[in-house]
Formats: structure tokens, sequence, C-alpha cells
């Protein structure tokens, strides 16, 4: 006779690393950064706060783990030979510019991190921000900096300047307000004028260059 299984949190390990992964994120929603303690994260899980070294190794390594899965850049990763055949890297920088506006108006919690981000200074955060360097950087030197030359710079900062311009129009109206520059970003006309605008600044940046 086979012996039977018996169900919990040592035996079922993926499961209960997302249940303490979600727990971080309510934790999150709810109280902010400051409630992310080991203990308060342990009980909203509903499991024994070992759990969390045993299988992260620190507090700190499971809210890394948490922080980069809700991170849209961590994940964006286009086609490099793709892109300098084609569209020379406006594709993927207008489409992702796009998505991460978007994701960044749905996710609750990655606007949490994002103000985490700007208010505290802590290795997991300074982390992450490196993480999105990286994954920017590659697209510029092999892509965009070669096509645009001796604008590359000025290129770089046309992106700058839309990226941080698509945190803030989420993180304002999220907030205290929902007008900016009299569009309503709570409402989809108001949003849909400011993705046509991603769209027609990164064009004109690809045009001057042509």
């Amino acid at each position: 006779m086979p012996r039977k299984v018996v169900q919990g949190p040592i035996r079922d390990k993926e499961k209960t690393k997302q249940k303490l992964l979600a727990a971080v994120g309510k934790i999150l929603r709810v109280k902010g950064y400051s409630g992310l303690k080991v203990s308060k994260i342990a009980a909203v899980a509903g499991f024994d706060k070992k759990l969390i070294y045993e299988y992260f190794g620190s507090t700190d390594k499971l809210i890394d783990e948490y922080i980069k899965s809700q991170d849209y850049w961590s994940k964006f990763s286009p086609n490099i030979e793709e892109e300098q055949q084609s569209s020379k890297g406006q594709d993927a920088l207008t489409k992702g510019i796009l998505a991460q506006f978007e994701n960044l108006k749905k996710n609750k919690e990655l606007q949490k991190i994002i103000l985490w981000e700007l208010s505290e200074s802590k290795p997991i955060l300074r982390k992450l921000v490196q993480e999105r360097e990286d994954v920017g950087k590659v697209l510029f030197e092999n892509i965009t900096d070669p096509y645009f030359g001796e604008d590359a710079k000025r290129f770089r900062a046309i992106i700058a300047l839309i990226v941080s311009g698509a945190y803030y129009l989420n993180l304002y109206p999220a907030y205290n307000a929902s007008e900016f520059c009299g569009l309503d970003m709570k409402t989809e006309e108001g949003r849909a004028e400011i993705e046509k605008a991603i769209v027609e600044i990164v064009d004109f940046a690809y045009q001057k260059k042509k």
C-alpha cells in the first residue's frame, strides 16, 4: 500500500512561497512598506516565520523577490537583433513605455514600491533600480546609441522624460488629484491623450534623425 503524502507547508514548498509573496503584497498595499516585518508577513500568510528563512534566506530576500515579480522593466526583454534590423528600438521602446503606463495604473503594489524608492534608501531598492538601468543599458548601447550617434544622449534624455512622466501621471491621481494639465488621468479619454503623446514624441525623435 503506497504511503499517504500529507500536504503541508514543508511538502508544498512552492504553494507556501507564493502565499508568503502574496502576504508581502497585501501588507504593502494596506500598510505600506513600514508594515513589512517578518512577524507580520508570517501572520498574514498563516505560517511560522521560520519558513521565510528556510525558503528565502531572509526577509529582505523575500521582499526582493516580490518586488522583482511586480516590476515591469525587470521583465522587459526585447529582441535585440530584431530591433537592430527593423525599427532601431522604436517599436520596443514605444510598446514598453505604453505597457508600463498601463501596468502602473492597475498595480497598486507597484505604485507603493515606486513611492518607497523615492522616500527611502535601501539595498533591495537600489538593486531594483540598478536592474532597471541594466535592462535599458542593453537596449541603448546595442540599438539606439549606434543609430542616433552624436545625438544618443539627447535621445536618452527624451526617453527619461517620457518614462518618468509615465510614472508620475499614475502616482499623482492615485493619491491627491485626478487632473493634470486639465487631463483627467482617471478616465480612458485622459489616459488615451497621454498614450498618443508618448507615441508621437518617440516617433518625432526618430523622424528627426531620419
